[in-house]
């Protein structure tokens, strides 16, 4: 049997009160893009939450596309990140060369400035 590589639900925000905690607390970290909201769990890992508006992200296709790029960044950074909620949230458009879902630039450039965020939270949990 194959260990299950994909992110169960225990491994995501789900309900609006987790993410009002998450908000709630005053650890950030800025990208030119993307926020990333951090606080403390009980849960003993990591748990994501996603927040890319239309009003930065017009397409479906494109939120889609990034949410995809977030949690796959999430998925290979997590044993990592230690017990904490994240709230990864997209807070300026990007230029139209890179908010085209199907361009490799685009979701190269997405993924970076994710796993950049995400690096943030391991350097400071393995201190």
């Amino acid at each position: 049997m194959h260990a299950r590589l994909g992110l169960g639900k225990d491994h995501r925000l789900r309900k609006s009160a987790d993410f009002d905690r998450v908000f709630a607390g005053k650890r950030t970290h800025r990208a030119e893009h993307f926020c990333l909201h951090v606080r403390d769990n009980d849960q003993g890992h990591a748990r994501l939450g996603l927040v890319i508006p239309r009003r930065y992200a017009k397409s479906a296709v494109l939120r889609n596309a990034i949410k995809r790029q977030a949690r796959e960044a999430f998925r290979l950074h997590q044993h990592a990140l230690g017990a904490h909620d994240l709230v990864l949230r997209l807070v300026k458009a990007w230029p139209e060369e890179l908010a085209k879902p199907r361009s490799h630039a685009a979701r190269s450039a997405w993924r970076g400035e994710i796993e950049g965020l995400l690096q943030k939270i391991a350097v400071a949990e393995e201190r």
